[in-house]
Protein backbone atom coordinates (compact mmCIF):
# COMPACT_ATOMS: atom_id res chain seq x y z
CA UNK A 1 0.00 0.00 0.00
CA UNK A 2 1.33 3.42 -0.95
CA UNK A 3 1.80 5.77 1.97
CA UNK A 4 1.13 9.45 1.44
CA UNK A 5 4.03 11.80 2.03
CA UNK A 6 4.17 15.33 3.30
CA UNK A 7 2.40 17.68 0.86
CA UNK A 8 4.63 19.52 -1.60
CA UNK A 9 2.11 20.77 -4.10
CA UNK A 10 2.56 24.39 -5.16
CA UNK A 11 0.32 26.65 -3.15
CA UNK A 12 -1.63 29.54 -4.56
CA UNK A 13 -0.32 33.03 -3.86
CA UNK A 14 -3.79 34.27 -3.01
CA UNK A 15 -3.09 34.48 0.74
CA UNK A 16 -3.46 38.15 1.56
CA UNK A 17 -2.16 38.00 5.12
CA UNK A 18 0.42 36.09 7.05
CA UNK A 19 -2.28 34.85 9.41
CA UNK A 20 -4.30 33.14 6.68
CA UNK A 21 -1.18 31.49 5.29
CA UNK A 22 -0.13 30.30 8.74
CA UNK A 23 -3.57 28.76 9.21
CA UNK A 24 -3.27 26.92 5.89
CA UNK A 25 0.13 25.47 6.78
CA UNK A 26 -0.99 24.37 10.24
CA UNK A 27 -4.14 22.79 8.81
CA UNK A 28 -2.07 20.80 6.30
CA UNK A 29 0.20 19.40 8.98
CA UNK A 30 -2.59 18.60 11.47
CA UNK A 31 -4.50 16.66 8.81
CA UNK A 32 -1.33 14.94 7.66
CA UNK A 33 -0.53 13.78 11.19
CA UNK A 34 -4.00 12.45 11.95
CA UNK A 35 -4.25 10.70 8.58
CA UNK A 36 -1.28 8.50 9.50
CA UNK A 37 -2.42 7.60 13.03
CA UNK A 38 -4.35 4.45 12.07
CA UNK A 39 -1.39 3.14 10.10
CA UNK A 40 0.97 3.79 13.00
CA UNK A 41 -1.23 1.91 15.47
CA UNK A 42 -1.80 -0.97 13.01
CA UNK A 43 1.99 -1.25 12.51
CA UNK A 44 1.72 -2.88 9.09
CA UNK A 45 3.95 -0.39 7.28
CA UNK A 46 6.77 1.54 9.01
CA UNK A 47 6.37 4.39 6.56
CA UNK A 48 3.24 5.57 8.40
CA UNK A 49 5.35 6.08 11.52
CA UNK A 50 8.00 7.95 9.57
CA UNK A 51 5.48 10.22 7.87
CA UNK A 52 3.56 10.96 11.07
CA UNK A 53 6.82 11.93 12.72
CA UNK A 54 7.68 14.19 9.78
CA UNK A 55 4.25 15.82 10.07
CA UNK A 56 4.80 16.53 13.77
CA UNK A 57 8.23 18.00 13.03
CA UNK A 58 6.75 20.27 10.40
CA UNK A 59 3.91 21.32 12.68
CA UNK A 60 6.35 22.15 15.47
CA UNK A 61 8.42 24.14 12.98
CA UNK A 62 5.32 26.04 11.87
CA UNK A 63 4.47 26.86 15.49
CA UNK A 64 7.96 28.25 16.00
CA UNK A 65 7.82 30.30 12.80
CA UNK A 66 4.37 31.74 13.51
CA UNK A 67 4.48 32.00 17.30
CA UNK A 68 4.12 35.79 17.12
CA UNK A 69 1.36 35.52 14.52
CA UNK A 70 -1.16 33.01 15.89
CA UNK A 71 -2.99 32.65 19.19
CA UNK A 72 -3.55 29.00 20.09
CA UNK A 73 -5.62 27.56 22.95
CA UNK A 74 -3.74 26.23 25.96
CA UNK A 75 -4.54 22.62 25.10
CA UNK A 76 -2.67 22.97 21.79
CA UNK A 77 0.52 22.75 23.79
CA UNK A 78 3.82 22.41 21.95
CA UNK A 79 5.15 20.46 24.93
CA UNK A 80 2.62 17.70 24.29
CA UNK A 81 3.67 17.61 20.64
CA UNK A 82 7.29 17.32 21.70
CA UNK A 83 6.43 14.46 24.06
CA UNK A 84 4.56 12.59 21.32
CA UNK A 85 7.43 13.17 18.90
CA UNK A 86 9.88 11.70 21.40
CA UNK A 87 7.85 8.50 21.80
CA UNK A 88 7.45 8.15 18.03
CA UNK A 89 11.14 8.86 17.59
CA UNK A 90 12.17 6.01 19.86
CA UNK A 91 10.20 3.54 17.74
CA UNK A 92 11.40 5.06 14.47
CA UNK A 93 15.05 4.91 15.54
CA UNK A 94 14.67 1.21 16.32
CA UNK A 95 13.09 0.59 12.91
CA UNK A 96 16.01 2.33 11.20
CA UNK A 97 18.60 0.46 13.27
CA UNK A 98 17.01 -2.94 12.64
CA UNK A 99 16.72 -2.25 8.90
CA UNK A 100 20.33 -1.10 8.77
CA UNK A 101 21.60 -4.21 10.57
CA UNK A 102 19.58 -6.45 8.25
CA UNK A 103 21.10 -4.69 5.26
CA UNK A 104 24.63 -5.09 6.58
CA UNK A 105 23.87 -8.72 7.46
CA UNK A 106 23.57 -9.51 3.75
CA UNK A 107 27.08 -8.21 3.11
CA UNK A 108 29.16 -9.86 5.82
CA UNK A 109 30.44 -13.36 6.58
CA UNK A 110 28.45 -16.11 8.32
CA UNK A 111 30.26 -15.59 11.62
CA UNK A 112 29.34 -11.93 11.60
CA UNK A 113 25.76 -12.89 10.66
CA UNK A 114 25.37 -14.63 13.99
CA UNK A 115 26.60 -11.65 15.97
CA UNK A 116 24.32 -9.24 14.11
CA UNK A 117 21.37 -11.60 14.57
CA UNK A 118 21.86 -11.43 18.33
CA UNK A 119 21.70 -7.64 18.23
CA UNK A 120 18.62 -7.68 15.97
CA UNK A 121 16.75 -9.98 18.38
CA UNK A 122 17.50 -7.63 21.27
CA UNK A 123 16.36 -4.60 19.27
CA UNK A 124 13.15 -6.35 18.25
CA UNK A 125 12.32 -6.91 21.93
CA UNK A 126 12.89 -3.22 22.59
CA UNK A 127 10.74 -2.41 19.57
CA UNK A 128 7.74 -4.28 21.02
CA UNK A 129 7.99 -2.13 24.13
CA UNK A 130 8.37 1.05 22.05
CA UNK A 131 5.32 0.18 19.93
CA UNK A 132 3.25 -0.38 23.06
CA UNK A 133 4.35 3.04 24.32
CA UNK A 134 3.33 4.66 21.02
CA UNK A 135 -0.12 3.05 21.08
CA UNK A 136 -0.61 4.12 24.67
CA UNK A 137 0.50 7.70 23.93
CA UNK A 138 -1.88 8.09 20.97
CA UNK A 139 -4.77 7.06 23.20
CA UNK A 140 -3.96 9.30 26.14
CA UNK A 141 -6.37 12.14 27.05
CA UNK A 142 -3.61 14.76 26.66
CA UNK A 143 -3.11 13.78 23.01
CA UNK A 144 -6.84 13.59 22.32
CA UNK A 145 -7.28 17.06 23.83
CA UNK A 146 -4.41 18.30 21.70
CA UNK A 147 -6.07 17.11 18.49
CA UNK A 148 -9.42 18.57 19.50
CA UNK A 149 -7.80 21.91 20.34
CA UNK A 150 -6.30 22.18 16.85
CA UNK A 151 -9.55 21.16 15.20
CA UNK A 152 -11.42 23.82 17.18
CA UNK A 153 -8.82 26.48 16.40
CA UNK A 154 -8.88 25.70 12.67
CA UNK A 155 -12.64 26.32 12.64
CA UNK A 156 -12.14 29.81 14.09
CA UNK A 157 -8.43 30.73 13.90
CA UNK A 158 -7.20 33.58 16.08
CA UNK A 159 -4.26 35.85 15.21
CA UNK A 160 -2.25 38.65 16.71
CA UNK A 161 -2.10 42.05 15.01
CA UNK A 162 0.92 40.87 13.02
CA UNK A 163 -1.25 38.21 11.43
CA UNK A 164 -3.17 40.94 9.62
CA UNK A 165 -0.10 42.23 7.76
CA UNK A 166 0.61 41.29 4.12
CA UNK A 167 2.36 37.96 3.77
CA UNK A 168 5.14 38.95 1.39
CA UNK A 169 5.98 42.03 3.44
CA UNK A 170 7.12 39.81 6.33
CA UNK A 171 8.76 36.90 4.53
CA UNK A 172 12.34 38.24 4.72
CA UNK A 173 11.89 38.99 8.41
CA UNK A 174 10.74 35.42 9.06
CA UNK A 175 13.52 33.76 7.08
CA UNK A 176 16.50 35.99 7.93
CA UNK A 177 16.82 34.69 11.53
CA UNK A 178 16.60 31.12 10.22
CA UNK A 179 19.45 31.75 7.78
CA UNK A 180 21.55 33.50 10.41
CA UNK A 181 21.14 30.63 12.87
CA UNK A 182 22.24 28.15 10.23
CA UNK A 183 25.26 30.15 9.08
CA UNK A 184 26.41 30.76 12.66
CA UNK A 185 26.47 27.04 13.49
CA UNK A 186 29.94 25.86 14.64
CA UNK A 187 29.53 22.61 12.71
CA UNK A 188 30.75 24.37 9.56
CA UNK A 189 34.17 24.67 11.24
CA UNK A 190 34.65 20.89 11.51
CA UNK A 191 36.99 19.53 8.86
CA UNK A 192 36.52 16.10 7.29
CA UNK A 193 39.53 14.67 9.16
CA UNK A 194 37.92 15.67 12.47
CA UNK A 195 34.57 13.94 11.99
CA UNK A 196 35.54 10.79 13.88
CA UNK A 197 36.81 12.58 16.96
CA UNK A 198 35.49 15.21 19.34
CA UNK A 199 33.15 16.83 16.85
CA UNK A 200 30.51 14.20 16.09
CA UNK A 201 27.95 15.93 18.33
CA UNK A 202 28.46 19.23 16.49
CA UNK A 203 27.84 17.63 13.11
CA UNK A 204 24.76 15.86 14.47
CA UNK A 205 23.48 19.21 15.72
CA UNK A 206 24.28 20.82 12.35
CA UNK A 207 22.20 18.10 10.71
CA UNK A 208 19.24 19.07 12.92
CA UNK A 209 19.79 22.74 12.06
CA UNK A 210 19.74 21.88 8.34
CA UNK A 211 16.50 19.94 8.80
CA UNK A 212 14.92 22.86 10.64
CA UNK A 213 16.05 25.30 7.95
CA UNK A 214 14.76 23.03 5.19
CA UNK A 215 11.30 22.60 6.74
CA UNK A 216 10.91 26.30 7.36
CA UNK A 217 12.13 27.29 3.92
CA UNK A 218 9.82 24.76 2.22
CA UNK A 219 6.85 26.55 3.76
CA UNK A 220 7.61 29.55 1.58
CA UNK A 221 8.72 27.94 -1.69
CA UNK A 222 5.84 29.45 -3.72
CA UNK A 223 7.15 32.94 -3.01
CA UNK A 224 10.75 32.52 -4.15
CA UNK A 225 12.54 31.66 -7.38
CA UNK A 226 14.49 28.62 -8.57
CA UNK A 227 17.64 29.68 -6.71
CA UNK A 228 15.74 29.29 -3.44
CA UNK A 229 14.57 25.82 -4.42
CA UNK A 230 18.11 24.80 -5.33
CA UNK A 231 19.35 26.01 -1.95
CA UNK A 232 16.74 23.85 -0.19
CA UNK A 233 17.93 20.85 -2.21
CA UNK A 234 21.49 21.64 -1.16
CA UNK A 235 20.51 21.79 2.51
CA UNK A 236 18.62 18.51 2.16
CA UNK A 237 21.68 16.83 0.66
CA UNK A 238 23.87 18.05 3.54
CA UNK A 239 21.26 16.86 6.04
CA UNK A 240 21.14 13.39 4.49
CA UNK A 241 24.92 13.02 4.34
CA UNK A 242 25.33 14.06 7.96
CA UNK A 243 22.51 11.67 8.81
CA UNK A 244 24.44 8.73 7.36
CA UNK A 245 27.44 9.75 9.41
CA UNK A 246 25.35 9.90 12.57
CA UNK A 247 23.80 6.51 11.79
CA UNK A 248 27.27 4.97 11.69
CA UNK A 249 28.09 6.41 15.13
CA UNK A 250 24.84 5.04 16.55
CA UNK A 251 25.49 1.64 14.98
CA UNK A 252 28.90 1.38 16.66
CA UNK A 253 27.37 2.31 20.01
CA UNK A 254 24.70 -0.36 19.58
CA UNK A 255 27.26 -3.04 18.84
CA UNK A 256 29.35 -2.04 21.85
CA UNK A 257 26.25 -2.14 24.04
CA UNK A 258 24.85 -5.49 22.90
CA UNK A 259 27.89 -7.58 21.94
CA UNK A 260 30.73 -9.03 24.02
CA UNK A 261 33.74 -6.73 24.29
CA UNK A 262 35.91 -9.17 22.32
CA UNK A 263 33.48 -9.56 19.44
CA UNK A 264 35.14 -8.86 16.12
CA UNK A 265 33.31 -7.59 13.05
CA UNK A 266 36.06 -6.62 10.59
CA UNK A 267 33.93 -6.88 7.46
CA UNK A 268 31.10 -4.86 8.98
CA UNK A 269 33.56 -2.24 10.18
CA UNK A 270 34.96 -1.95 6.66
CA UNK A 271 31.47 -1.37 5.23
CA UNK A 272 30.68 1.21 7.93
CA UNK A 273 33.90 3.08 7.22
CA UNK A 274 33.08 3.07 3.53
CA UNK A 275 29.64 4.54 4.27
CA UNK A 276 31.26 7.29 6.33
CA UNK A 277 33.76 8.09 3.61
CA UNK A 278 31.01 8.38 1.01
CA UNK A 279 28.96 10.60 3.31
CA UNK A 280 31.93 12.92 3.85
CA UNK A 281 32.97 13.12 0.20
CA UNK A 282 33.69 16.78 -0.64
CA UNK A 283 32.63 17.81 2.88
CA UNK A 284 35.47 20.33 3.16
CA UNK A 285 34.40 21.95 -0.13
CA UNK A 286 30.82 22.13 1.12
CA UNK A 287 31.62 23.66 4.49
CA UNK A 288 34.09 26.16 3.01
CA UNK A 289 31.38 27.30 0.62
CA UNK A 290 29.14 28.06 3.60
CA UNK A 291 32.01 29.95 5.22
CA UNK A 292 32.65 32.02 2.09
CA UNK A 293 31.65 35.69 2.47
CA UNK A 294 30.37 36.06 -1.10
CA UNK A 295 28.21 32.92 -0.87
CA UNK A 296 26.75 33.99 2.45
CA UNK A 297 25.90 37.39 1.01
CA UNK A 298 24.13 35.69 -1.90
CA UNK A 299 22.04 33.67 0.54
CA UNK A 300 21.02 36.77 2.48
CA UNK A 301 20.09 38.55 -0.76
CA UNK A 302 18.11 35.48 -1.87
CA UNK A 303 15.97 35.62 1.28
CA UNK A 304 15.25 39.30 0.70
CA UNK A 305 14.17 38.79 -2.91
CA UNK A 306 10.66 37.39 -3.14
CA UNK A 307 8.74 36.73 -6.36
CA UNK A 308 6.12 39.40 -6.84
Amino acid sequence: MKVSRSPRKPRSKQYATLGTYACTLIKEQVHYITNHEIGVVADTNPEHLHQMRVGIRRLRTALQVFKSIITLPKAANEKVLRSVAKVLGTLRDLDVQIAELRDYRLKVTASEHLLLDKVIVKLQKRRKQALAAVRETLGQPSYLRLKQAYQDWLKAPSYTLLGQLPLQLLLPDLLSPLLSNLLLHPGWLIAANETASRSDHLLHDLRKACKQARYQAEFFLPFYNETFRQWIDDIKDIQERLGKLQDSYVLRQLLMQHLPSRAELPQLEAFVQQTEQVAMTNWDNTRMRYLDAAFRSQLHYMVLTTVQ
